[in-house]
């Protein structure tokens, strides 16, 4: 549907929605995490993923200013690979983590919201108000673009205020920590198994904090001057979050022992605050996660249900059920849901990442294979990002393979499940000659993508990209 103007999010906005999905839990229980596998040395992996994620986001800002739409992802891979099983088993691996990411958000909600009443059995309760958050942001999200910017715009300038004091009061008054002690083997804690190895694996969770960015590519239809603002909108909010997370990293540091941030690696900052603050920054702290846990269900529920709503419209899916209101929308809550019921957040941040960094390089190939004239891009730097997410993925597969193989088993069963189940969409979307009617349902009529031979749908030929 075609907005005007005064209805289209502004670059404040995108940036606010942008950063509301990064900031939502990625700092708030990744850190945890994050120091359980490294030790001290947790905020240089934040600082460390900050890098990365600056050589992937090269990508995706060329992607955003040459093909804005609220298809972000999904359309950078139908430009790159084509209509086909390809581009629709990325982009659906980016849709999951999202949906995945979304239930990070959820869960993180619950477990900082309990420590209120310092509630400690919480495996029932967490789900619990996670699900209730999930229906709050679904309830936010049909009431339309102004009223998802205007909730953004008030607990992004919350949440980042808010963290800003609590990071610069916990260095001013706890002290930086001693940097010159990190690594030795006298101070890394006994929870903590550190070692340069599990420091490349820890980027792929510290990158899962800075993901949202993704996000940001599927607001092409619903930001002023998308052509220039998308790209915009990613650079500012990347670099708001880096110093975020970095301040806040040391503050934590400086205030509990590595043991301390493992054994309350769920509500990690909450547990900061109160050697600092006292009972009064515990309560501060929890009401503070809980605002920007909301404000990045929100966004992250705004742009996922029009990635998905996009990939029904390129015909990569199955036209969505018309008889409710928004049927992407509901779909993307029904399976948040589901994911946050039965996963906990341990497994759902690592499931998260492999699926995101898969996909990843795909956009990355993507990028470099077939788009670098269309999208004026230099070559090198989508290679350095294609180099740094195997070494970060492949670190990580093997961890996990080595303390945690379920969350292996189920992210194949997922790529399978999403890979074999588009190639037979696929198939049962083709006529008697092979032959795919591509044509692509835009607001303001279809948009033709040309017919498509069955066999050769999957390859990567230039022929099929779309130029309109």
């Amino acid at each position: 549907m075609q907005q005007g103007k005064d209805k289209k999010l502004s670059l404040i906005g995108s940036v606010s929605l942008g950063t509301g999905v990064m900031i939502g839990a990625g700092i708030f229980v990744l850190m945890g995490q994050i120091a359980e596998l490294v030790g001290e040395v947790f905020p240089l992996a934040f600082l460390a993923g900050a890098v990365v994620v600056a050589f992937s986001a090269y990508s995706y800002v060329k992607f955003s200013n040459a093909y804005p739409s609220a298809g972000g992802v999904a359309m950078f891979m139908r430009k790159a690979y084509g209509p086909g099983t390809m581009a629709g088993t990325f982009a659906l691996l980016m849709y999951v983590s999202m949906v995945i990411a979304q239930s990070l958000v959820a869960r993180t909600f619950g477990s900082y919201t309990l420590r209120l009443f310092e509630i400690e059995n919480t495996q029932f309760l967490v789900p619990i108000l996670a699900v209730l958050l999930i229906g709050v942001a679904y309830i936010i999200n049909i009431s339309g673009n102004r009223v998802i910017e205007k909730t953004a715009n008030i607990t992004a300038v919350i949440k980042i205020v808010g963290i800003a004091i609590l990071a610069l009061a916990g260095l001013w008054f706890a002290g930086f920590p001693d940097i010159t002690s990190w690594g030795n083997s006298t101070t890394v804690s006994a929870g903590a198994s550190g070692g340069v190895f599990n420091f490349i694996a820890a980027l792929a969770l510290s990158i899962l904090a800075f993901k949202g960015f993704t996000t940001i590519t599927n607001q092409g239809d619903d930001i002023i001057d998308p052509h220039r603002n998308l790209g915009r909108s990613i650079i500012y909010s990347i670099i708001i979050c880096t110093l975020i997370y970095v301040l806040l990293a040391l503050s934590v540091s400086a205030s509990l022992s590595v043991d301390q941030i493992i054994a309350a690696k769920n509500y990690a900052l909450a547990a900061a605050a109160r050697p600092v603050f006292g009972d009064m920054g515990l309560i501060l702290t929890v009401l503070l996660a809980i605002v920007a846990t909301v404000s990045g269900l929100i966004a992250s529920v705004f742009s996922a249900s029009r990635m998905l709503g996009m990939l029904s419209s390129m015909k990569q899916l199955p036209r969505l059920f018309t008889g409710i209101s928004n049927p992407a929308l509901a779909i993307t809550v029904t399976l948040a849901i589901v994911l946050t019921i039965l996963f906990d957040l341990t497994r759902i941040a690592s499931i998260g990442a492999i699926f995101y960094l898969i996909m990843d390089i795909a956009i990355h190939w993507g990028l470099f294979r077939f788009l670098l004239k269309e999208t004026k891009s230099n070559p090198v730097i989508p290679l350095i990002a294609i180099v740094l997410d195997v070494v970060i993925l492949g670190a990580f597969i093997i961890m996990k393979f080595q303390s945690d193989p379920l969350v292996l088993i189920v992210s194949l069963v997922g790529f399978i499940v999403i890979l074999v189940a588009q190639r037979l969409f696929m198939i049962t979307h083709t006529n008697a000659d092979g032959v795919m009617n591509m044509e692509m349902e835009m607001s303001g009529g279809p948009m033709t993508m040309g017919p498509m031979n069955m066999d050769d749908m999957d390859k990567s030929d230039k022929s099929n990209n779309d130029k309109s």
